[in-house]
């Protein structure tokens, strides 16, 4: 598809085309004027695309009326957007409301979506926005884009406003949802931090709407296209990608009788687990499953043996290529 906005010489987005798979979440990132936001925007008709289709299912969104279309579709921003004059409950009902959905189903709804995104009924259902704290109010916010069980999620730095602790818990909390409700997701942020830990696929956009490279995580950190995706994941891109690597990925040491000494669960990253060495002075970590069951011994010499092992795949990439 292509978006000029009138007045402006070049376009917003500029022949862009891609296929997000049903039930991934497909990170759009980019530097400002990229055209992220328009870009989503343009899905949920929110404003006209000039050329091109947008396919939700196999079916054109031009097919529908707009405002059908968009009570399909979860819509999570930044701001949040809840309405202050509502309470939880009746935002989180809102687009259950407008579909015509009986009281019963509708409160039936509610409760589920609470203790799907975490929060205690009894305390939360009457509160209103203004009572919540930040994280509360984005988790409100996620079950009310979920409320009609929409096949497509639009998420619009749902995650930005708030502070970088409860920041890393809310994205955790929704990585874990997602592995429960698999919607499609389309998420932009301009963090490419956040886009590697989020994404089963990452849209890098250029200024002007142009696609740079749409691949996985760890693709595109192992294999950038070009000298642009390469400088805008970093020159730590080979440091990020251990954060797509779990512990109980890795060769571990045997435990032994080993006892005494920092744990660290396989599910941990090995960038994280990395850090916690280097503060335990480079003394092993215990690794245990989700049982507590011990699974072996991390040591410094375990991630070097990984660093070199990918340092030998990308140096036959590159010969490859």
């Amino acid at each position: 598809m292509t978006k000029r906005y009138p007045g402006s010489a070049k376009p917003a987005i500029h022949d862009l085309s891609l296929t997000v798979p049903a039930g991934e979440v497909c990170i759009l990132v980019g530097p400002s004027g990229s055209g992220k936001t328009t870009t989503m925007r343009l899905i949920n008709r929110m404003i006209p695309f000039d050329e091109g289709d947008i396919l939700l299912g196999g079916r054109s969104v031009l097919e529908r009326e707009p405002r059908a279309l968009r009570r399909e579709i979860g819509y999570v921003i930044q701001q949040i957007g809840l309405f202050p004059h509502q309470t939880v409950r009746e935002n989180i009902a809102t687009v259950p409301r407008l579909l015509g959905w009986s009281k019963q189903r509708i409160a039936a709804r509610v409760q589920e979506l609470l203790e799907l995104v975490g929060l205690d009924e009894d305390r939360m259902l009457d509160r209103y926005p203004a009572q919540l704290s930040g994280g509360q109010r984005q988790r409100v916010g996620v079950a009310r884009a979920l409320a009609a069980d929409p096949p497509l999620m639009l998420m619009d730095e749902p995650f930005g406003a708030i502070d970088p602790i409860n920041r890393a818990r809310l994205q955790d909390e929704f990585l874990g949802l997602q592995e429960k409700v698999r919607k499609t997701v389309i998420f932009v942020t301009h963090d490419i931090d956040e886009a590697i830990k989020m994404g089963d696929r990452i849209a890098i956009l250029r200024e002007g709407g142009k696609l740079a490279q749409y691949d996985t995580p760890s693709a595109i950190l192992s294999h950038p296209a070009d000298d642009f995706v390469a400088q805008f994941v970093g020159a730590d891109r080979a440091l990020k990608r251990l954060s797509l690597i779990t512990v109980g990925e890795l060769e571990l040491d045997a435990a032994g009788t080993a006892h005494g000494g920092q744990e660290i669960p396989a599910t941990r990253s090995v960038r994280d687990a990395l850090a916690q060495l280097l503060s335990a002075g480079g003394e092993p970590l215990i690794v245990f499953d989700e049982h507590g069951h011990v699974q072996g011994l991390l040591t410094l010499q375990a991630i070097e043996r990984l660093l070199v092992s990918e340092a030998g795949t990308a140096a036959t990439r590159e010969s490859v290529a």
